[in-house]
């Protein structure tokens, strides 16, 4: 709706022009009736959204539910297509044990059997667990030569500490804690729930709280390796969300590449916090949305076309009408992404040729030229300032379109801080960060995090 003319401007119409006053009036008039019904019509779309939020039940309803009459009358049978061959659980390679049941009476009216038959199964069971207490005597003594004072050290020490701290948990069982809580994403009170009613160790949680601090510290040096090779790694996607430390609102960030990822809690999400990370003479692409920490942050970057396509369904969803405008600029994005999937298939002439084009199409479109409608201009403003990491996905090798790689690691960080918000001290921030890219690390890379955290915290010879 146009802004009201002010009261000296409409009586100079009136005496100057009076028709023209008129007519004047009667557009405002106009204006302000299908402002009124436009009105009219989101309040009853309000309650009826709110009404139907009733009688579903609640917010507790599923986002995906569907109402019955925009539900499919015969949706797809579940499973596989036809033709896929059959999964089942393969036989164990070793046998530990054969039971046979005999059947010599019948188990209903208990007369004899006759010509019974022996039918197999193959039965895979967990057998009872009880931790495995070990009294561990180690000696110490000075050393003639050097006058040195030594201690023998085993395999399943994890600390020299004696006292009353001379009760531990073995590399195993502190690993496998580690496991549940940052490999799987349990709270501390569910880890101590699985380890007591699965393997009948019982643990506080605070015990284990500082159980895994020290683990950390002792991968401390696997970590710091990780954020080595990130920063020689040729792509790095990166995201971020908030998070809570120590009562105040902070951020959490990841960096990942297709075999590593590493995860920052920190205070302020700015570029010199971003660059303890990604150094600014960083080589590579870095993928990434378009917060404006990122902008210049690196000499090459990418930003995620699904942020793009997302402003552009808002700003069509926002008008009157479909804008031909926004669609020629989602069928460019869209190009530019089939173009990618084509990589390989082209010769170097017409790949080069079609890349060009795009350029030149994207120039064309989004030339420095201000749209009259505002949701346009917002979507045209936003690209002309990204341009020139419009199309580095097509110009690199192994970079994608999208910033996927990088939410799909920071999924497992928001679901844990719906259950914890955060960390409490910079010490299990700390550990959160050292243990979670560890695990996630391990996963990418298809490597046994339980043995390397068994390794990390076995006690080393003095």
């Amino acid at each position: 709706m146009e802004e009201p003319l002010s009261r000296e401007l409409v009586e100079q119409l009136v005496r100057e022009r009076p028709q023209a006053a008129v007519e004047l009036i009667l557009q405002q008039g106009e204006a302000i009736v299908r402002q009124q019904r436009a009105i009219e019509a989101l309040e009853k779309r309000v309650a009826q959204l709110e009404e139907a939020l009733r009688q579903s039940g609640g917010g507790g309803a599923a986002p995906f539910r569907l109402e019955p009459h925009k539900r499919k009358a015969a949706p797809k049978p579940p499973g596989r297509k036809p033709g896929h061959s059959g999964q089942f659980r393969l036989p164990p390679e070793v046998i530990d044990r054969t039971i046979e049941v005999p059947l010599e009476r019948c188990p209903i009216c208990g007369e004899p059997v006759e010509q019974s038959a022996p039918v197999e199964q193959t039965i895979i069971e967990l057998p009872p667990v009880r931790p495995e207490a070990v009294r561990l005597i180690t000696y110490r003594g000075r050393c003639r030569r050097c006058a040195r004072v030594v201690q023998s050290v085993h395999p399943l020490q994890v600390s020299g500490a004696c006292g009353a701290a001379a009760i531990q948990l073995g590399p195993r069982a502190l690993a496998s804690a580690a496991l549940l809580r940052h490999g799987v994403g349990l709270t501390l009170r569910s880890c101590c729930a699985v380890l007591d009613k699965l393997f009948a160790l019982r643990v506080s949680p605070a015990g284990l709280c500082r159980g895994l601090d020290r683990l950390a510290r002792r991968m401390e040096g696997s970590y710091e390796d990780l954020a080595k090779q990130l920063h020689s790694s040729a792509v790095v996607h990166t995201d971020e969300t908030g998070w809570w430390l120590e009562n105040e609102r902070s951020s959490l960030w990841v960096f990942t590449t297709l075999e590593q990822t590493l995860y920052r809690v920190v205070k302020h999400r700015d570029r010199a916090t971003l660059h303890q990370t990604i150094a600014p003479n960083y080589k590579g692409v870095l993928v990434s949305d378009c917060l404006s920490v990122y902008d210049d942050a690196t000499a090459v970057q990418q930003k995620c076309y699904a942020h793009h396509l997302k402003a552009i369904s808002a700003a069509q969803a926002a008008r009157a009408s479909p804008s031909d405008w926004l669609k020629a600029i989602e069928m460019l994005l869209r190009s530019a992404m089939a173009l990618g999937k084509q990589r390989g298939q082209l010769q170097p002439d017409q790949w080069q040729q079609r890349l060009r084009a795009l350029h030149l199409a994207a120039h064309v479109v989004l030339e420095e030229t201000p749209r009259a409608c505002v949701h346009e201009e917002a979507v045209r403003a936003r690209l002309w300032k990204q341009r020139d990491h419009l199309f580095v996905f097509l110009e690199h090798n192994g970079v994608d379109p999208t910033n996927n790689l990088a939410e799909r690691q920071l999924r497992p960080a928001v679901i844990r801080r719906k259950l914890s918000c955060g960390n409490k001290t910079q010490r299990g921030a700390h550990t959160f960060e050292v243990l979670t890219s560890l695990a996630a690390t391990c996963r990418q890379r298809g490597q046994d995090f339980l043995q390397l955290a068994v390794n990390a915290a076995r006690l080393q010879p003095a």
